[in-house]
Parts: structure tokens; C-alpha cells; sequence
């Protein structure tokens, strides 16, 4: 089995007998790693002692007075946020029923980046035995946006960060670690280099033909089924749309801010305008292959997503509501 995004920190974690991922002393390392955690040169004593003790003891209880000891009010920011997610984490049988918790209740004051950092290592659990490189590739739109542009008639999403050349900074301290180059050429994944995804898939620099009838929606669909097997144990058939024509909205998820937008004016019966449509990334059939997990008011009618990218061609995807969105009558992790 060739191994994948070893960045996210997976290897670091154990499982349980259902699959799901257990938070280890190792893996609360990785955040303790990260820049802003690390006291600097001129931290305070009362900084330094915290961090000591929480490399010894990463699940050692910290107390309001540990944190108003920092003399620094930014380093106080970063450890309250920090440690409201670590305990966020170990409150769950599993990383899976904490994001599930996130999903129902909100994430409240956790930063954007630790819930794309717990989406990455979830959905590399979830396609572990995946060897498709464009299935893998499809998949980082769930915690990277993208940059979308229009080529010679195709639609391409590259990585947002690693294209704006702010790339420098690592998307993970694994990154250093295993001395992963944080920046490559972006080149736009076919069937002749695709298998070279596994050699630097934490470079992030495949870009990937989004255009409508070709393989990579195709491969973002399987991706979207084997995320809702995993998080909700729920069976389903994810089919890509070339068009929207004859489409009845009995149900429908935005997979991100603008396509809920476009849904909710397609809901209400508003006429979309040539830049709106020309926003619509993709627009996938959803199915159920156990009818009986439905919810009386939908029944049998499929269930339509809608993937779009903004104004300014920036695709930013929230799997979160693809699981909070779904009209099933249960709620189950694979915990």
C-alpha cells in the first residue's frame, strides 16, 4: 500500500477496533511544535515552564492562572487557543466524534487552520487504502482552497497557497521533519505523471482539470462518498452532472459559502445570471443505497451538491457541510 500526506501526522496516531483515530501524546506534539507555541529567545519563565511541562506531559491539565502567568499577550492568544482544541480533542472517544462534535455544536473561537488540519489527517483515514493519485489529488480541495483558472477551454484548480508563493511557511511542522520541499512546480495531473503523486503529495503542487465531464469531478465524487461513509457509516452513490438542466432541488447541499448562495436562489426559483453559472464548479447527483436512512421529507429524491468558487475564482470547500447537511436520520461515527 503506498502511503500519502504524511504531513498530517497520521502515522502518530493509533486506531480503534472501528477504525477511528486516537489522539496519542505524539500526535499533541506536532501542535506544541508549531512556531507560534515555541517560546522565543525572549519569553518569560512562566512561558518557557508551560511549554516544558506540556512536552513531558502534552495532556497535563492547564489552568486560567497558567495562562495569565505569560508576560507576552499574543503568546497567551495562541495557548488559549491551542489548548481549547487539545481539550476539544481529548473530550472524544476519537479525532472523528470531535470534528462530528464541531460539525452539530460549531467550531466557536478554534482557528480555521486546526479544523483543516483535523479534516486532513480524518480523510487520510478515510481513504487509507486509496491508490487512485486522482481521487488523492480531488480530495485536497476538502482543507486547501484553490485557485481556479480557465485553459484552453479546461477548468484547472491549483493550490491557492502554493501558487501565491506564500508556500514558505510549512502547512505542518512534519513538513520540516521530514524535510519536505516547501515549495515545486505545479504541474496539471494526467495519466502520464499522476503516478509521481505519491513521491511529493505534501507539496501540493499537482493541479488538477476540474472541467465538467472529465476525470477529476469524477474523482472529487468518490472522495465526497468515502467522506460520508467514514464520518456519518452511511452508504451512498455520488455521481457528477455535466448540467443542471432538469434539476429538482427537493434537497440540496452548498458544499461551500457561494454554492449555498447559488442554491438558496435556485431554491427560492431566482434566475441565476451568466456570472453565477459561470462560478458553478460542479454539481453531483447524491443517492442512497439504504433508502430507509432518509428522512420522511425527501424519501427517495436524490440530493443535489453544488460546488462553486468566488468571485475572484477562489474555491474554498467546507466538508463540514456535506455531513451537517445530509437529510439522514442518524448521526453516526465510525466510534
Amino acid at each position: 500500500m503506498k502511503d500519502f500526506w504524511l504531513a498530517c501526522g497520521h502515522h502518530l496516531l493509533d486506531r480503534d477496533d472501528s477504525g477511528g483515530l486516537l489522539v496519542t501524546d505524539d500526535f499533541l506534539k506536532i501542535y506544541l511544535a508549531r512556531p507560534e507555541l515555541v517560546p522565543p529567545e525572549d519569553a518569560c519563565e512562566a512561558e518557557r515552564a508551560l511549554y516544558a511541562s506540556l512536552m513531558a506531559d502534552p495532556r497535563r491539565i492547564v489552568s486560567p492562572q497558567d495562562i495569565a502567568a505569560i508576560a507576552d499577550a499574543d503568546a497567551r492568544e495562541n495557548w488559549t487557543f491551542m489548548l481549547a482544541f487539545r481539550d476539544h480533542l481529548l473530550r472524544h472517544p476519537t479525532l472523528e466524534a470531535a470534528y462530528l462534535d464541531l460539525v452539530r455544536n460549531g467550531a466557536g473561537k478554534i482557528p480555521p487552520i486546526f479544523i483543516n488540519q483535523l479534516v486532513h489527517v480524518i480523510l487520510r483515514n478515510a481513504l487509507d487504502d486509496c491508490e487512485d493519485p486522482y481521487v488523492l489529488r480531488a480530495a485536497e480541495l476538502f482543507f486547501r482552497p484553490q485557485r481556479l483558472t480557465l485553459h484552453e477551454g479546461s477548468l484547472i484548480a491549483a493550490d491557492e497557497e502554493t501558487i501565491g508563493g506564500i508556500g514558505t511557511t510549512p502547512v505542518s511542522p512534519l513538513v520540516s521533519m521530514l524535510g519536505i520541499p516547501a515549495q515545486a512546480d505545479i504541474d496539471v495531473m494526467n495519466d502520464d505523471n499522476a503516478t509521481h503523486y505519491f513521491e511529493h503529495s505534501d507539496q501540493f503542487h499537482t493541479a488538477i482539470d476540474l472541467t465538467a465531464g472529465r476525470r477529476g469531478l469524477e474523482a472529487l465524487a468518490q472522495a465526497l462518498s468515502r467522506w460520508v461513509a467514514h464520518l456519518l457509516a452511511v452508504d451512498v452513490v455520488i455521481e457528477p452532472l455535466s448540467e443542471m438542466r432538469d434539476v429538482n432541488l427537493a434537497w440540496y447541499v452548498g458544499l461551500d459559502a457561494d454554492a449555498t448562495k447559488i442554491g438558496d436562489a435556485l431554491w427560492h426559483g431566482e434566475e441565476l445570471d451568466d456570472a453565477a453559472r459561470q462560478r458553478v464548479v460542479g454539481l453531483f447527483r447524491l443517492t442512497f443505497r439504504d433508502p430507509s436512512v432518509v428522512i420522511e421529507k425527501v424519501g427517495k429524491e436524490p440530493v443535489y451538491l453544488i460546488l462553486a468558487m468566488s468571485p475572484d475564482k477562489v474555491l474554498r470547500m467546507k466538508p463540514q457541510n456535506l455531513i451537517g447537511g445530509l437529510p439522514v436520520r442518524h448521526m453516526e461515527t465510525v466510534s
